[in-house]
């Protein structure tokens, strides 16, 4: 199940919670977010803990009834796990598969031989960027989050100088690049050409990486100095294992489910017919639940086998590679069910409401309605969907060129400041052993500055095409 469908099946699930005037709801917001932040800064309470009663709060303040505030975080923490959950859980066990075998140090030293010293954040974005383009936000966060936290660790590098480089090339393909959910749900509401779209994406993303990624990471490094989490890094396996998977086939393995989520999005660009038998194969091959599962089976053989490990031993490490997320998956859950909280309690409507009569550009008008959905909901694609459909109107008159430029806009806004609303928030916290004022100094900072940056190039863009 993709992130957009998750997200669209939480929104239908229940019904709104509430009808508060605009004040009192956002009132409601801000006194539900202190909670949370209160809570964990300053009672170190569990943040699992401190997003299940932050959400309580909201639905309190918002004068909703408690059946439906519980109603709406349990249904948007459940759309989030299964949608992100089984994702994590199956990038554990290619993880662990990959450091257990000795794959992780294979490609590891082979990284720190090729590109060391300061070339390695402009490798790291550069390898997020690739990977990136067809995969999900959390599916690459989960195949990358391993190698950047080994890279970090043996090369002696900062954790943010690598890990800023490959969050930004994630979170830049993920806002503004078609296949992804949000961008190709813009490109319908507005009519945009898809191609197009593509081209100038990939247009603002190249600069737009380049600052939020090794350039921004710099000081990234100097305000939050931090070394790469020993719970999330296995102890070096090559040095009691006899023989070790090669670099391609290491490689070719990590690479197999963004291969076939690739091959997805292409055969659905190419095809564009729900009933072929070939975009009904490649539906099924590249969604990420059955891509990374093949990935892990393939891994089985590839990098277990390879490294000499028996079927216990296959067995062992998988199970060994749950422990440590469980943690996570409650978090990253709690997190999507204070999101839910949010929407239903009708913030994007009110957001909506009050931006109809801003009488600036479109293409501005677009960025901030998709910022303020973003900071009020926590959710990229939620910003879009509903941005979308708001200034879809403003098109009609717009050339080609700037019908796409009004997606990315959108896209752009939808990245502003991610805080404790937003899964993605927590699923980087808790990967690199972060506080939350580190995880704002750092991912939040680096998300506005995409958001910035990006809205900023494509204003510019609609001054010369």
């Amino acid at each position: 199940m993709t992130r957009l469908s998750v997200e669209m099946l939480a929104a239908d699930a229940v019904e709104p919670i509430t009808s508060a005037g605009h004040a009192q709801l956002g009132i409601a917001v801000l006194a539900g977010i202190a909670v949370i932040v209160l809570l964990i800064t300053q009672f170190k309470l569990h943040a699992f803990l401190a997003l299940t009663i932050g959400s309580l709060a909201l639905g309190a303040f918002a004068g909703a009834p408690f059946d439906k505030t519980i109603a709406s975080f349990t249904t948007g923490l459940g759309a989030t796990v299964a949608g992100v959950g089984v994702l994590i859980a199956l990038g554990a066990i290619l993880g662990k598969l990959l450091a257990d075998s000795g794959g992780a140090d294979q490609i590891v030293d082979t990284i720190l031989a090729k590109a060391g010293g300061r070339a390695m954040p402009w490798a790291m974005v550069l390898i997020a960027s690739v990977i990136g383009l067809p995969l999900f936000f959390e599916v690459g966060i989960v195949l990358l989050i391993p190698v950047v936290l080994m890279v970090a660790k043996r090369g002696n590098y900062s954790l943010m100088r690598i890990g800023i480089p490959a969050l930004a090339g994630l979170s830049v393909m993920h806002g503004l690049i078609p296949p992804h959910p949000g961008p190709l749900v813009a490109i319908d509401a507005v009519k945009a050409n898809l191609g197009i779209t593509l081209a100038l994406g990939v247009l603002v993303a190249i600069p737009t990486v380049i600052i939020a990624g090794p350039v921004f990471s710099r000081y990234a490094a100097r305000w939050v100095d931090v070394p790469a989490p020993d719970r999330m890094i296995h102890t070096r396996a090559s040095e009691e294992l006899d023989k070790r998977p090669g670099f391609g086939a290491t490689l070719a393995t990590m690479l197999l489910p963004v291969v076939l989520m690739l091959s997805k999005a292409l055969v659905d660009i190419i095809v564009d017919d729900p009933t072929h038998m070939v975009q009904r194969v490649f539906d099924i091959v590249g969604s990420p639940l059955i891509a990374l599962l093949a990935a892990v089976i393939v891994g089985m053989f590839t990098l277990g086998r390879a490294a000499g490990f028996t079927k216990d031993r296959i067995s062992t490490t998988v199970e060994k590679s749950l422990a440590p997320i469980a943690g996570i998956l409650l978090i990253v859950g709690a997190g999507g069910g204070f999101k839910q909280t949010l929407i239903d309690s009708g913030v994007g409507q009110m957001i909506l409401d009050i931006s109809k009569d801003w009488s600036i550009p479109a293409l501005l008008l677009a960025w901030l309605i998709a910022v303020a959905i973003r900071l009020a909901t926590g959710s990229a694609t939620v910003a879009t969907i509903s941005a979308a459909g708001l200034v879809a109107p403003l098109a009609a008159d717009m050339s080609t060129a700037h019908t796409s430029l009004l997606v990315l806009a959108i896209g752009a806004g939808s990245l502003f400041f991610s805080h404790v609303n937003d899964a993605g928030f927590w699923l980087v916290k808790e990967y690199f052993g972060l506080s939350v004022g580190q995880t704002v100094k750092t991912w939040s900072v680096m998300e506005t500055i995409i958001s910035v940056v990006a809205g900023g190039l494509i204003l510019l863009l609609s001054l010369v095409i």
